[in-house]
């Protein structure tokens, strides 16, 4: 399962935040440092408007949507890459996460401690940067130590894996994430791999405002804003203590949005903003007995999109029997979107596309 770390300074919101995501109230939220120390994890299903349209089609009741995994990480001080504010602990959560969400403090309020004494979101990224590089850098040279023996008794690989190294180096000491693919070679992408940095995963800057400030944000958050363009990162606006409300209001929630003025959660913009910086997408098997939604990478060929649902599907992958959503909606069945002739047999070399309904073909 997706994995996707909330981190961020002390006080900045991550836990009113996780609360609404998760729609519970299992993590403690407070105005104090270090409220959190144990991760919190919480399971949320992915919004997909499109399920519950194809249980009806398909007179199902059972809709299984796909979900991502999000943990609540403690908040970061400067020198946790030291240890300072049980750092090396908090440090390896955060490694073990396939994408960030930075939620960063975009509102004034005295009554909310800060960490720094100030509210400067450009300051708080960098410290969070700063010390997420630290410890990467220190993983690096600690990396180079151990294969200096090889590199001089002329092993190939080894030769790669330390000019990927001396390059991190000097990405890691700009202090920003690293894009690894406009980085490196196809040749070197698995020795970055192999080393599970946190600044070489994708991350989304979450602007934390004030109640009055969500529709329109401000000057912080264009701030982050501006920084994320910069950086090729996401950033989405949100007010964690108004998502925790309309998880709250449930069947009122579309009501209590139309008076704020706006037409969607920002757990919602935050879930498919992970889904896009990971260039993620979506299958869709349905009929009688369920509607599920499977995860996959853009690019998934056919028989790896069938191993996704079980290993035998990939390994005895005959053909996929594809139906595009829009024409299964426009037609209601699978028998008159076969008479119409929209739906097709694929082969191996048939990459699924988003909101495709699948049905594999296999031998056992």
């Amino acid at each position: 399962m997706l994995r996707t770390g909330i981190v961020g300074l002390p006080n900045v919101g991550k836990s009113t935040l996780f609360n609404a995501l998760t729609s519970a109230k299992n993590a403690q939220s407070a105005n104090y440092p270090f409220c959190t120390i144990e991760p919190n994890v919480g399971v949320v299903n992915v919004p997909d408007e499109r399920l519950e349209i194809l249980a009806k089609l398909c007179k199902t009741t059972q809709i299984i949507p796909t979900a991502i995994e999000f943990v609540d990480i403690a908040g970061l001080v400067k020198g946790a890459s030291k240890g300072e504010g049980l750092g090396n602990q908090f440090l390896h959560n955060i490694r073990e996460v396939d994408a960030i969400i930075h939620v960063v403090r975009c509102f004034d309020d005295p009554n909310t401690i800060h960490v720094a004494g100030k509210v400067n979101p450009l300051d708080d990224i960098n410290t969070i940067n700063t010390e997420l590089a630290l410890a990467d850098l220190a993983s690096v040279e600690k990396r180079e130590a151990r294969i200096l023996k090889q590199v001089k008794a002329g092993d190939k690989d080894a030769k790669i894996e330390s000019k990927v190294l001396e390059k991190l180096k000097e990405l890691l000491n700009e202090g920003t994430f690293i894009n690894v693919k406009e980085n490196f070679e196809e040749d070197e992408l698995p020795f970055v791999k192999q080393l599970n940095l946190m600044m070489t995963k994708p991350v989304i800057y979450a602007a934390n405002v004030s109640e009055l400030e969500l529709k329109d944000g401000n000057d912080y958050t264009k701030t982050v804003g501006e920084y994320a363009n910069t950086h090729k990162a996401e950033m989405v606006v949100i007010c964690a203590k108004i998502e925790e409300e309309i998880c709250e209001l449930g069947e009122d929630a579309a009501a209590y949005m139309e008076e704020l003025g706006i037409d969607d959660s920002g757990i919602n913009k935050m879930i498919k903003s992970v889904y896009s910086l990971l260039n993620l997408r979506t299958f869709i098997t349905a009929g009688e007995k369920e509607v599920r939604a499977w995860t996959i990478q853009a690019g998934t060929k056919a028989p790896q999109a069938a191993g996704v649902i079980h290993s035998d599907f990939e390994k005895g992958f005959i053909r996929a029997e594809i139906t595009p959503y829009e024409e299964f909606v426009k037609y209601e069945t699978y028998t008159a979107c076969k008479e119409k002739g929209v739906t097709r047999l694929e082969g191996k070399d048939y990459v699924v596309q988003d909101g495709d309904l699948v049905h594999f073909r296999f031998s056992t």
